[in-house]
């Protein structure tokens, strides 16, 4: 007999959003609180500012984030998650307790069994 080793379409799109690259960090520092563009791209030094923004944009597009815009002078933007965004943070702990279990702090190396 074969097994159905197809994926969940609605499971493989979720996977496609939280898994792509700086998604999940992007979304783990919004989960902190709302802050603006400058205080996350502190926050992952790693990513570019045009890489940020891209994200941001295409997070805002799946309802995931919002931008929040003060027309204050001057113009203030900041970003923080809605609660379809805020849902996703029970995964986000299992990853981390996932990631405390089987990774060394601060290094690409595994822990062995």
């Amino acid at each position: 007999m074969k097994k159905d080793l197809s994926l969940c379409p609605k499971f493989e799109r979720a996977f496609q959003v939280i898994g792509k690259k700086w998604n999940g960090l992007i979304i783990e520092v919004l989960l902190k609180g709302e802050c603006h563009f400058s205080n996350i791209a502190d926050a992952i030094p790693e990513l570019s500012d045009r890489m940020l923004a891209a994200r941001l944009r295409e997070l805002e597009g799946l309802e995931i984030v919002k931008r929040c815009v003060d027309t204050g002078y001057p113009v203030q933007v900041t970003y923080r998650l809605t609660d379809k965004g805020r849902e996703i943070q029970p995964v986000l702990n299992e990853v981390h307790r996932w990631a405390d279990k089987w990774f060394v702090a601060g290094t690409q190396e595994q822990k062995t069994n």
